[in-house]
């Protein structure tokens, strides 16, 4: 793909190449978008096979067959290849054109298919014998295809890569080719037998590529009915909001209860913290109490200490006085014995 764009100028290059990327990015989930961009491609650069083949896929797959056809048609004149004769026969089958299908189918019974487009073309050939109300031959044809060994590879050798994507593209319309006979079955009133290939189906298409799984789980009674589904998942999800609004209310009744907690625990701390101030205030009182009576005490004392030392300086100034009079009474009987001794007869 590169080297056919690098064929454009530069700017061109990149516009085409943009719309080309957004074509297979959205081939799966918005075909007829995908159809947009290539067509949007194809208009800027529609000499280019890799272009045309990007209109011509997401035509098909948009349901665009006219447009479809018109595409492959001009790929196979550029490319000269016949790969693209079994998507052409559906083309042909989907706008009615059994008979044109079936053209298609012989001619490329003379040319070497990859074993993956013969089993296509079996499955777009018996469709178109089937379209003809020739459903016996559209099952003998299924049948034989499933019951022979698959076509065989007969041209060069390939890549690893390529041999193993060729390996998954018959694996794949291995699958397809057993689906188709199991639907061609069902059509013809054969149910055990179309059950045994619906089955062979779905194992052989991991991907659910087809409904192989969902037809046998119909045949066996296993259906759903969308609307009762739809009512379902309305029922459950009002079941889920009202479950939600349950649980709400529940975090806020928890909110609300561990608010109402942590007020008490506040409340609680707050007493606690008043009562132990008035505690504290109480022990302050009572030490200044008890401070103030030993300071009166000691006052107390000390004034009776003050008392005693004024009792005993008084006490000593009493003894200094009688003191004082004890020696004043000894002068006067000194002076007393000197007079009398002075009065003695023969002295003198």
């Amino acid at each position: 793909m590169r080297a056919e764009l690098r064929s454009l100028p530069k700017e061109l290059e990149q516009i085409v190449a943009g719309h080309l990327v957004a074509a297979g990015n959205l081939i799966d989930t918005d075909p007829e978008l995908a159809y947009a961009h290539a067509e949007a491609a194809r208009r800027r650069a529609a000499r280019l096979p890799v272009v045309r083949e990007a209109a011509a896929e997401t035509a098909y797959a948009a349901g665009e067959w006219a447009a479809a056809l018109s595409e492959f048609r001009a790929l196979r004149r550029m490319t000269g290849s016949s790969d693209y004769l079994p998507v052409m026969a559906d083309c042909e089958r989907a706008l009615g054109r059994p008979q044109d299908a079936l053209k298609l189918a012989r001619e490329s019974a003379d040319l070497d298919l990859e074993p993956a487009l013969r089993t296509e073309m079996t499955i777009v050939a018996a469709g178109a014998r089937a379209d003809l109300g020739q459903e016996a031959e559209a099952v003998r044809m299924l049948r034989e295809a499933v019951t022979s060994p698959p076509p065989r590879r007969t041209g060069p050798a390939l890549t690893r890569g390529a041999a193993a994507q060729a390996v998954e593209q018959e694996h794949q319309a291995a699958a397809r080719l057993r689906y188709a006979y199991a639907d061609a079955l069902l059509a013809t009133g054969q149910t055990d037998e179309a059950r045994r290939m619906f089955s062979e189906a779905a194992k052989r298409d991991p991907e659910q590529l087809t409904d192989a799984l969902q037809r046998l789980e119909e045949m066996d009674g296993l259906t759903l009915d969308l609307g009762d589904l739809d009512d379902f998942e309305l029922v459950s999800a009002e079941s889920d909001d009202s479950d939600d609004e349950e649980d709400d209310v529940q975090e806020e009744d928890d909110e609300t209860d561990e608010n109402a907690s942590d007020s008490d625990d506040d409340a609680a701390d707050r007493i606690d913290d008043e009562v132990h101030d008035e505690v504290h205030e109480e022990d302050d009182s009572e030490e200044d109490d008890s401070a103030d009576e030993d300071f009166d005490q000691t006052e107390t004392e000390t004034e009776t200490e003050d008392d005693e030392d004024d009792e005993g300086d008084e006490s000593d100034e009493g003894d200094d006085e009688d003191d004082e009079s004890d020696d004043d009474q000894d002068d006067d009987d000194q002076d007393d014995d000197e007079a009398s001794t002075s009065d003695e007869p023969g002295r003198g």
